[in-house]
């Protein structure tokens, strides 16, 4: 097994501090390993795939037009109420 020194912020270091019986290591190493096996199953359902990263921007554009639509007329109902 290889070693791998990971850097953590002080306050997370504290609460872990607060549960010496658990195994950080292997808290660490699952989280990993679920995240590899995630990332594998990604690759393969996009390796199959057609959408193009032109398709995946003209959606993220027709999206966010569609939220800022339903935003505004959120606000816009807000201000007919109050006003």
């Amino acid at each position: 097994m290889v070693n791998l020194t990971l850097s953590i912020p002080e306050d997370l270091k504290s609460e872990m501090e607060k549960f010496p019986e658990i195994n950080w290591s292997e808290v660490a190493r699952a989280a990993i390993r679920r995240k590899a096996l995630l990332l594998k199953e990604f690759d393969k359902l996009l390796k199959e795939s057609e959408f193009t990263e032109e398709d995946a921007v003209e959606l993220g554009r027709k999206i966010n037009k569609k939220a800022s639509k339903k935003i505004l007329n959120k606000l816009n109902s807000k201000n007919e109420a109050s006003g």
